[in-house]
């Protein structure tokens, strides 16, 4: 990685940010910064248009399994000009899991906040078509949120016959 490359990257991001750069991470191979998550969207839309981040390669949601700002939806992503690599992050609070959509910055935004919805519930505010991506719509609960059984909900889904037919 171009030291000098990514210097120039993070100052400019810490000029655009100011105080709503939250932490900046560099003790991992690349630059994980955190902001709020009314900021999301801006802070994307400048990283694809001034700075060159174009390839939105995943959205990742967890659960921290906090009492406060329970979940984190981290964005991973790519200049493929610069060949520079970078995570934002962001808390997102149980109560009310809501994010602004980044679907209008890069349309592959789309299924990862699906996934994201699906897995996490957390919801992508603008989102041109939020539905479920693997479960059933009307499935009541999101999978991987620590409180989820580890053996699922009984009866919550049909399971398919695993016993082979003998004729």
């Amino acid at each position: 990685m171009n030291t000098d490359t990514r210097d120039s990257i993070l100052q400019d991001i810490k000029e655009f940010l100011g105080d709503d750069l939250l932490e900046l991470n560099l003790e991992q191979a690349y630059p994980l910064l955190r902001i709020s998550g009314s900021k999301i969207y801006d802070t994307c839309r400048f990283l694809k248009n001034t700075l060159h981040f174009i390839y939105l390669n995943e959205i990742i949601g967890t659960d921290r399994f906090t009492s406060e700002d329970r979940f984190e939806v981290i964005y991973h992503l790519i200049s493929l000009r610069d060949r520079q690599r970078i995570f934002v992050k962001v808390y997102v609070d149980e109560e009310d899991p809501l994010l602004p959509t980044v679907n209008d910055i890069w349309k592959s935004a789309n299924w990862h906040e699906r996934e994201v919805y699906d897995m996490f519930g957390i919801r992508f505010e603008g989102h041109p078509d939020l539905r479920r991506i693997f479960l059933p719509e009307d499935f009541k609960y999101y999978p991987l949120r620590k409180e989820f059984p580890l053996l699922g909900v009984p009866g919550s889904l049909e399971m398919p016959n695993t016993t082979p037919d003998h004729d």
